[in-house]
């Protein structure tokens, strides 16, 4: 005969160990999800364009931001966090990103993104290598689920090159 402390103890155990099997299952299950994600940023203006007193290069654009996100959404996800980095090569880095612009979709209603904004975050180079600079627009997206592994990707969606001079 066991006692009640045994018992609930055995309980609490069998509870535990299908939460975990079922935690595991969920992402598992998510590892199979193959999202078609459909995407395209452009730039509308660059709004100004100059040098720093530290030296520093310095953006600010207006892009047009297009993303259709539901393919993202399964029954395990919680929410969705997507950003915008431009890419470039320099002589110091053979890569540098930065983040443009970035937001936060709760659910599947709020999935297709369809926005003109300012750039959230400035451009900047450390130092003076962004005039006549080839730069990508790369979209990126993290999935964050109720249960199991974060997943992230990327995308990458267009190209566009900075004016060889500095604009006011």
């Amino acid at each position: 005969m066991h006692s009640w402390t045994q018992r609930l103890m055995g309980a609490a155990t069998t509870a535990a160990v299908l939460l975990a099997a079922a935690c595991a299952a969920a992402s598992a299950l998510d590892a199979f999800h193959i999202p078609a994600v459909q995407a395209q940023a452009h730039v509308t203006k660059i709004n100004r364009f100059h040098k720093q007193i530290n030296g520093n290069d310095k953006v600010t654009l207006t892009f047009n931001v297009s993303a259709n996100l539901e393919s993202l959404f399964t029954w395990n996800t919680k929410q969705v966090f997507v950003f915008l980095t431009a890419e470039y090569e320099n002589a110091k880095n053979s890569l540098n990103q930065v983040s443009l612009w970035d937001h936060i979709i709760p659910d599947k209603e709020h999935a297709n993104v369809q926005l003109e904004v300012k750039s959230k975050y400035p451009l900047i180079d450390q130092g003076s290598s962004l005039r006549g600079k080839k730069v990508q627009f790369v979209l990126h997206w993290h999935v964050m689920p109720n249960a199991g592994a974060m997943i992230r990707n990327r995308m990458t969606l267009s190209e566009f090159k900075l004016p060889d001079t500095y604009t006011s």
